[in-house]
């Protein structure tokens, strides 16, 4: 059976044998993991049926917004604006 004492000891063990540090909860992981699905592009719907929320509630959590993560956008935005400029207007 899985119990709290039970899975805290193995949680500690664990967390020993990795060398992470001792402030680290098991929570952490599942923050972290979704953080970094959300950097790599995951939608919300997405990081919701990873955690296996019904709700948008939480999903924006985990959506932090990172240098890198905003680079990619102004770089993204960039190629739009000069792709649009080769191409004239479109007219929409």
């Amino acid at each position: 059976m899985l119990r709290r004492s039970n899975f805290r000891d193995d949680w500690t063990a664990a967390r020993t044998k990795a060398g992470a540090y001792v402030d680290m909860h098991f929570h952490d992981l599942r923050h972290t993991g979704n953080t970094l699905a959300s950097s790599v592009g995951a939608s919300t719907r997405e990081l919701m049926t990873r955690m296996g929320h019904s709700t948008t509630r939480a999903a924006p959590i985990y959506q932090h917004m990172t240098s890198d993560r905003d680079q990619h956008i102004a770089g993204k935005l960039g190629e739009m604006i000069r792709q649009a400029r080769t191409d004239g207007p479109s007219g929409t």
